[in-house]
């Protein structure tokens, strides 16, 4: 894992105008108000309970990595939880990106960038099993729901 870059992503994506379309983009995918970048991607693992559990524990590490560096600069928030986003999603109109994200990922941690309407989310999209695991920084002017 490369924590500089990473951190050094995520603070240009705070700043880097949204897309009018939903499309790829250079670090994962963009659409008009979010950048999603995929910091990392682990391997599937074949279905092989074993090693699914190592890549998901060293992908935690490096997702807490992550959320130290921030919380030393935006301050310690609690886990956002996104596994009850995505039980809302059936009764409620929940923005279409974080109701994506409630389906890849049960957890992230959010920081709202004070100076630039933006939102910050860090996530490990684990939920899965037969895709690869990926530790997400997700950028969106729209607010958790």
């Amino acid at each position: 894992m490369n924590l500089a870059r990473h951190i050094a992503l995520i603070d240009e994506l705070c700043f880097r105008p949204f897309p009018a379309e939903h499309g790829p983009s250079d670090v994962g995918f963009s659409g008009p108000g979010h950048h999603v970048a995929v910091l990392e991607t682990g391997d599937r693992p074949d279905l092989d309970p074993a090693g699914w559990a190592v890549t998901v524990d060293q992908f935690e590490k490096d997702r807490d990595a992550v959320y130290e560096l921030l919380a030393s600069r935006w301050g310690d928030t609690d886990p956002y939880n996104l596994r009850t986003v995505q039980l809302r999603t059936e009764r409620e109109d929940i923005p279409e990106l974080w109701g994506r994200l409630s389906h890849h990922a049960g957890v992230a941690w959010l920081w709202e960038v004070r100076g630039t309407g933006r939102w910050v989310a860090v996530a490990l999209a684990d939920r899965d099993p037969s895709g690869p695991v990926q530790l997400l920084a997700v950028v969106t002017e729209t607010a958790p729901p």
